[in-house]
């Protein structure tokens, strides 16, 4: 038995392998291969297709040189164009309501809403307004779908 924990405890610190930095540094290696083979085949794929993809980024971002394109690319051009521009004049031709309007709508169907609570919790129908009896419900839910019918028009 005393042989065995003699055994145990002569390997010293120093001599075991560093496992944690082996495993990084084949990480490290595995990353960087792959970043290579990435941009090798992005450069295939530009051959394949016989387009610069930077090319196209100027393109689409209407920063390069009309002259020195070929017609498809010209055509790609003035349809990004065209594109760009009808969808600002849809943007700028939306309505939007006014900030109160939200609001407004709101309350008016809670003021409906209580309204008509009111009158059934009111002993004898006698509140909001007496002696009117069943017309506090008409109010109530006028209320309620004047509210409704505004956010018809919300926007």
């Amino acid at each position: 038995m005393l042989m065995a924990d003699e055994e145990l405890h002569e390997t010293d610190s120093n001599d075991q392998k560093d496992w944690q930095g082996e495993t990084s540094s084949e990480a490290a290696t595995d990353d960087a291969a792959k970043s290579e083979n990435a941009a090798d085949e992005n450069a295939a794929e530009d051959e394949n297709y016989g387009v610069d993809m930077e090319k196209v980024e100027a393109v689409l971002n209407a920063t390069a040189d009309k002259a020195t394109l070929t017609p498809q690319m010209q055509r790609m051009m003035s349809r990004q164009a065209e594109n760009t521009k009808r969808v600002e004049e849809t943007i700028k031709g939306t309505k939007s309501n006014p900030r109160w309007f939200v609001p407004v709508f709101c309350a008016l169907m809670i003021i409906g809403l209580i309204w008509c609570v009111v009158y059934y919790l009111s002993p004898s129908g006698s509140w909001p307004i007496p002696n009117i009896g069943a017309w506090n419900l008409a109010i109530g839910f006028a209320l309620i779908m004047i509210g409704f019918l505004m956010t018809m028009g919300w926007r």
